[in-house]
């Protein structure tokens, strides 16, 4: 059986909002597998859609440039390994010196982009500084109408590309997608295994139960309906103004929406969370 700890069950909890006996029980059923328990709790309690994961503990920050013709944005991660390099103004700089050569270059590829100076600058700050820093992430979005928004604390950045309208439409859609966090751009875009798994939990869930085929189908196509007016940009309630949809603030400037990007400081690391009262209370027994 597979070692069910606390810190498991603390982040179902979080991302299901369900109890901690409900939550340990799913995980021992699932073998430790979070995501298959939430998938399973979904089916038997018809359970909305789980938070994403969260173990986004890694610092630092995303920093962005437009050109300005709008014609193309750049986005690069740079990690510390503490929030307080992530505000000190070496640091700082040394993020505008990468976000500088990216955008000058449109180089995504981070070993090519750091070759030769930048290379000894990260070197020599992390002498400096002495913590580990690393760019790790560089994105290039390319189109005919492009801008961006990054949220103030540095932490989260989003572009978006149009084919066509102003700036600040491309921005105001940026600064939506950085607060609602759309899947998609169009529901069309949504990928079909992930249509086939939500129908699967839908299909599964008690008030399916006793349906004739027919009614569950119905039922079923009218939740996937739903579920991809909420995870896709164009059809979400725009941030600003709830009365329109972001797809119709875009059409009333004469545009639709080519894609879009969203960047989160850390997103994929997990870090481990030591308990710091714990961690005494260990030495102190040695």
């Amino acid at each position: 059986m597979a070692n069910i700890s606390a810190a498991m069950v603390k982040e179902l909890r979080e991302r299901t909002g369900l109890g901690m006996m409900e939550c340990k029980k799913a995980l021992v059923e699932a073998e430790g597998d979070i995501e298959k328990a939430i998938d399973d709790l979904r089916k038997s309690s018809g359970m909305k859609a789980a938070k994403k994961a969260g173990r986004t503990a890694a610092d630092g920050v995303v920093a962005l440039r437009v050109a300005d013709d709008n014609s193309y944005a750049v986005i690069v991660e740079v990690n510390s390994e503490t929030d307080f390099v992530a505000r000190d103004d070496n640091f700082l700089g040394f993020v505008d010196k990468v976000l500088a050569k990216a955008f000058a270059d449109k180089q995504t590829d981070v070993a090519a982009l750091m070759a030769g100076e930048l290379e000894t600058a990260r070197e020599a700050l992390v002498q400096k500084i002495g913590e580990n820093i690393s760019v790790r992430r560089v994105f290039l979005v390319e189109g005919a109408m492009v801008d961006g928004y990054v949220h103030s604390t540095n932490r989260l950045a989003a572009v978006v590309a149009l084919t066509a309208g102003t700036a600040d439409v491309a921005r105001d859609v940026a600064m939506h997608v950085t607060a609602v966090n759309p899947r998609v751009a169009k529901p069309e875009d949504m990928p079909q295994e992930e249509l086939a798994r939500e129908k699967d939990i839908i299909m599964a869930q008690p008030d399916m139960e006793g349906k004739p085929q027919e009614i569950k189908e119905k039922m079923a196509m009218g939740r996937i309906k739903k579920f991809l007016a909420e995870n896709s940009l164009v059809e979400q309630a725009f941030v600003k103004n709830p009365e329109q949809t972001v797809g119709q603030l875009v059409k009333a400037a004469g545009a639709d929406v080519v894609s879009f990007i969203r960047v989160g400081v850390g997103e994929g690391i997990e870090v481990e969370k030591k308990d710091f009262a714990a961690e005494v209370a260990e030495q102190l027994k040695g």
